[in-house]
């Protein structure tokens, strides 16, 4: 048969070329099958698919193309379903066989393939290598894996990761920051080795995405398949403090002649903290089985489970991290420093603070974290007529958490400190369904998305000992016999969205999109218990807020006049449901104000944040160089701002409307090849995101106009070097970050910082039952910067300093062997 590699959107622009019921598009992962059903006459086989052919070479969706030869046997075998979604083996077909680079940056869209993230260290989120190969995006953490989701923070173009829609094979993976009450963070969702790609909407687009709060655009995560054949892969992992991290897949191959097959594989990650004290320990397993069903399509099944339990890094105020540098932590387990802190009497070498504020902030006992998920769903997968493919995921997820830390209220046994714990549980539930129809050069797709979420968090607070009767407790627990409780809020979600769109193929260079999506999301909850003596408010936030949009449309236009060149213009309009967290975490959303008179007021003044988005883009794409340039723009409306006061754990919060913002920016990135093996990529990324109005804040009104945007950078450089040589691998990467604002009225800013690694790696090949055994040797921060990474987890103050920062992690080294076996 002949092979050749195209784009996988050229699928659909395909089908539009060509909907004859003689010709049909099938594939999975990176192939593609075009079948023309046979005819007795060989010309006529031709005139099927020549022309096909043809106009794919002619408007350069085909890159590259060979012959080989494929065996009766082979040809037998079923198609695996991926880029087109169908499987479809006739056994009395003419099949050519298209091997598709799935993950290939079109339009408004970036993609990163499993070959790049092979460059990193084992493990490492694919957050942070989205960050660091991806104009616009920046991704900071306290750990050298970025797997501390308390620290995280990512944003795109000016948009966070709370404001970014998130998927996983198509499943709703909701928020992808701390305490998540919507969703799954990826790093516990999947793991990183079995994240095939993934793909990121940069403008307002995607509206197939499930989501309701993707004002910025959208990160679709995808998961392998199981081989076709048995096998398996192995590696560990050794490193700077005691990290050690195993990972093992097995795959089944084909079970029978339906083509059944799965793989379960397990990872266990585990590291001491690189100051203070205690570990950060991660273990997960995926398993996912994959059923073809005839020549209609599949059916997959996937389980996935993760269970962490980390020691949190202490959050710092940049006056914390001047005068006391970047080692500062909990004091966990100086229990008798903690406890004299409590009562006024703070550790001579803090007084060079200064201030009561940050010296209480400084030292806190303890802070930790853990949780334990559980993500299942099926998807059907079915190409009901050639012109009509359906799909149907249907998924749960359930998590369980414990937020723990020790503050400075009385336990009953006249100790100044309490441990307090958050139980957290969530239960997700829902639904996706879409259509996808080819007609007369048309791409309609339409579809619906249900959801219910049941998100709980009471606080019980226990009791610590007197001085001299005893250690401090475990803040990992276990915990038995609260004393009391000093909360419990609960809410109540349910949500439905609903998309439509037509890509309509004008002529082969020329792509028009139009769509809208609509959706209604209502929440009720709030407080369900309320202990006054230790919140010090009589009545806690309680109601209802409903967020809804019966139009928010999408149009795109793409226009690729030859192989090399292609423009761009993408507009949309988004809007955000309410966030919601516990009263007393700061950042949290319309129900984390300071009492229940606040919130009704706020019923009153707040709306959902609505936002336009405009892309104006050019790819250049060729054997030796590419290039992509954006400019955008965004309209944002009805901007909500938690501001945020007081100590860490017990915060002030008040979430109010800053009117409208605008973001500015512009991409600019280009790869180059000058020969094979070696690659250089270099990006700068210009952002100017300013709130245009002001706000309330204690009573008096704050000017915010011409302030930029708090966390993110204006300037941000990236450069990666990958050079390989028959089995030999190495790439520098570095990322130059400007400073960020830390208050809303850019009195104090976060420095700017450089952070680069390396890696190296070599195949020594087949070894007994190992292939591609592998040594790889990673260096996080190279330069052993001390930088400010992740910042905003206790909210940002309208001005001066606030102990919402986390230092970055120094200089570590990794090692890694791993093999495939068959």
């Amino acid at each position: 048969m002949t092979v050749l590699a195209f784009r996988a959107d050229c699928v659909q622009h395909a089908l539009s070329l060509k909907t004859s019921d003689t010709f049909l598009i099938c594939g999975g992962g990176d192939r593609v099958d075009l079948h023309a059903r046979r005819h007795s006459n060989p010309a006529s086989r031709g005139r099927i698919i020549l022309p096909i052919l043809s106009l794919l070479m002619a408007s350069g969706c085909i890159s590259a193309y060979g012959a080989d030869t494929v065996s009766k046997k082979n040809h037998a075998r079923p198609a695996h379903g991926g880029a087109a979604g169908k499987k479809i083996t006739p056994p009395r077909d003419e099949v050519i066989g298209v091997e598709v680079a799935r993950f290939r940056p079109h339009g408004a869209e970036t993609s990163v393939t499993r070959h790049v993230m092979d460059r990193f260290v084992a493990g490492t989120s694919p957050m942070s290598i989205l960050s660091a190969t991806t104009p616009g995006v920046t991704f900071a953490s306290d750990d050298a894996f970025g797997l501390d989701t308390l620290a995280n923070t990512l944003y795109v173009r000016g948009f966070n990761q709370s404001q970014i829609g998130a998927t996983l094979d198509g499943i709703p993976m909701g928020d992808q920051g701390f305490l998540q009450y919507n969703g799954l963070n990826i790093d516990q969702a999947e793991i990183q080795e079995n994240i095939s790609g993934m793909e990121l909407s940069q403008g307002g687009g995607a509206l197939a995405v499930p989501s309701t709060q993707n004002l910025g655009g959208a990160l679709q995560f995808y998961s392998s398949d199981p081989t076709d054949k048995f096998g398996g892969r192995v590696s560990q992992l050794f490193g700077s403090n005691n990290s050690v991290r195993t990972f093992v897949r097995i795959d089944s191959g084909a079970l029978n002649s339906t083509g059944t097959k799965l793989f379960v594989s397990m990872a266990r990650t585990n590291n001491d903290k690189w100051k203070g004290y205690g570990s950060q320990f991660e273990q997960q397993v995926n398993s996912k089985l994959v059923q073809p069903i005839t020549s209609l399509g599949k059916i997959t099944a996937l389980f996935n489970w993760s269970q962490f339990r980390q020691f949190n890094y202490l959050g710092m105020s940049m006056n914390m991290f001047r005068k006391l540098g970047p080692n500062l932590d909990y004091l966990y387990p100086d229990y008798s420093a903690a406890y004299n802190a409590a009562l006024g009497n703070y550790p001579k070498a803090y007084d060079i603070l200064g201030n009561e504020s940050d010296l209480q902030n400084a030292t806190y006992l303890d802070g930790a974290q853990s949780q334990q998920n559980y993500l299942m769903a099926v998807i059907a997968d079915f190409q009901l007529t050639p012109r009509l493919n359906e799909k149907t995921i249907i998924y749960a997820h359930l998590s369980d958490s414990d937020i723990e830390a020790t503050e400075d209220f009385p336990s009953p046994n006249g100790a100044p400190l309490v441990q307090a714990d958050g139980p957290t549980s969530l239960q997700r539930i829902g639904f996706v369904e879409s259509l996808d129809y080819h007609i007369a050069g048309n791409a309609i797709q339409t579809g619906v998305w249900y959801e219910n979420n049941a998100y709980s968090y009471p606080t019980y607070f226990y009791q610590q000992p007197l001085l001299g009767a005893g250690p401090p407790r475990n803040p990992l627990g276990p915990f038995r016999n609260p004393f009391t409780e000093e909360l419990n809020d609960q809410f109540n979600t349910n949500t439905f969205q609903y998309y439509l769109q037509d890509t309509y193929t004008i002529r082969h260079d020329l792509r028009v999109n139009a769509g809208f999506k609509s959706f209604i999301q209502t929440t009720h909850g709030g407080a369900k218990s309320n202990n006054s003596f230790f919140t010090g408010e009589a009545e806690l936030p309680s109601g209802t807020l409903t967020a809804s949009s019966a139009f928010l449309p999408h149009f795109s236009v793409n226009y690729k006049p030859d192989s090399h060149n292609e423009i761009y213009v993408d507009i949309s309009e988004n809007m955000r449901a309410y966030s919601y967290s516990p009263w007393f975490v700061a950042n949290g959303g319309a129900w984390a104000v300071q009492n229940q008179q606040q919130f009704v007021n706020n019923k009153n003044s707040i709306k959902p944040e609505r936002v336009w988005d405009y892309v104006l883009g050019y790819r250049y794409t060729s054997k030796h160089f590419d290039m992509t340039a954006d400019i955008y723009h965004a309209d944002y409306y009805d901007r909500l701002l938690n501001t945020t006061a007081g100590l860490i754990v017990q915060p002030i919060s008040t979430i109010v409307n800053a009117g409208r913002e605008s973001i500015y920016g512009a991409d600019v990135s280009a790869t180059i090849r000058p020969f094979d093996g070696l690659e250089i990529f270099n990006s700068v990324s210009y952002n100017d995101s300013e709130y245009k109005q002001g706000i309330m804040y204690e009573s008096a009104y704050v000017q915010l106009n011409g302030k930029k945007q708090v966390a993110y950078p204006s300037w941000i450089y990236k450069t990666n070097v990958s050079y390989s040589y028959r089995n030999f691998r190495a790439t520098f990467n570095a990322t130059y970050t400007d400073r960020r604002p830390l208050s809303y009225v850019n009195d104090v800013f976060v420095p700017a910082y450089w952070l680069a690694g390396v890696s190296a790696g070599y195949d020594f090949g087949r070894i007994g039952v190992l292939r591609h055994l592998r040594a790889d040797l990673g260096i996080t921060n190279l330069f052993g910067s001390k930088y400010i990474g992740g910042m905003g987890f206790s909210g940002f103050p309208v001005t001066g300093d606030y102990p919402t920062l986390f230092a970055g992690a120094p200089r570590q080294f990794f090692g890694t062997l791993s093999a495939k076996f068959q």
